[in-house]
């Protein structure tokens, strides 16, 4: 079958872009010097998580951050509880492999009305509103752009919220990192020769 002269030109194309998503795949999992560990909770992960304080606040929702970055030596004592420490299981990833250690990921608890006391119930409807309040921060958090534990297939973990920013544990071990505005520079590249690419394939 013979190719028309926009067909040859995308074959062309096709040719130029795949080696060019080849290099930056590979930037995302090969680092190219070694990166620090960080130190502190992301800035727009802090800037989200006190939005959605203030937001359930709005709703009647009193929510307490009980943690968010979380460093690998604290990681590795946290695995070790139910294990090695008394206490349960309450996590299955080891130093640096949890977003918490890169500052991405922070865990939440209901608080009653003018109480100190922590609440993990998640049917737990405080404001009186017929809904459970859990939910309604874990929605609230959604639309902020976390992502919820809480619907992970596997080992579910209902206090936990992170934002990966499309990075991979495997990512951040290999020092790839969001940049200010929570998107990895070689990844944001990549979107755009794939948004280009689709781009020019519909013309």
């Amino acid at each position: 079958m013979k190719l028309n002269k926009k067909g040859k030109w995308l074959v062309t194309l096709l040719f130029l872009i795949v080696p060019i998503l080849f290099i930056f795949n590979s930037l995302e999992t090969q680092p190219t010097k070694k990166v620090p560990m960080p130190t502190k909770l992301n800035d727009l992960v802090e800037a989200k998580s006190k939005q959605l304080v203030n937001e359930a606040a709005r709703k009647g929702i009193r929510v307490v951050i009980t943690d968010d970055f979380r460093s690998a030596k604290d990681q590795n004592a946290l695995y070790a509880q139910g294990r090695s420490s008394d206490g349960n299981v309450v996590t299955n990833a080891r130093g640096g492999e949890s977003y918490h250690n890169y500052g991405l990921a922070i865990d939440f608890a209901l608080a009653a009305p003018g109480g100190e006391q922590l609440i993990w119930d998640m049917d737990y409807d405080g404001n009186g509103n017929s809904k459970s309040d859990w939910k309604e921060v874990v929605e609230i958090a959604k639309n902020l752009g976390f992502e919820w534990g809480g619907d992970w297939a596997k080992f579910k973990d209902y206090p936990h919220l992170q934002m990966s920013f499309g990075l991979t544990i495997n990512d951040l071990q290999n020092g790839v990192r969001p940049s200010k505005n929570g998107v990895p520079t070689n990844l944001a590249m990549k979107d755009k020769i794939v948004k280009f690419f689709k781009e020019i394939s519909n013309i």
